[in-house]
């Protein structure tokens, strides 16, 4: 997303578990390393009864990513 002049890269995704979770960080951070970008984020839409509703910052090697639950 292109944004007053600034690069951002968000990605959407639906909650399907863990490791379909880590798959999104994975193409995340490949987008950031194509862009050559240090930040993204990733909004998860999760429906299930024990979600965990918030924001968190993970620090993958020296990028930052902000991922969001709702």
């Amino acid at each position: 997303m292109d944004y007053l002049a600034q690069q951002y890269i968000v990605e959407l995704k639906i909650w399907r578990g863990p490791r379909y979770n880590a798959d999104g960080e994975k193409q995340i951070m490949e987008y950031l390393d194509h862009f050559g970008l240090s930040t993204g984020y990733m909004l998860s839409f999760n429906s299930g009864r024990n979600k965990e509703p918030g924001v968190k910052r993970v620090n993958i090697k020296d990028k930052v990513l902000f991922e969001a639950t709702v």
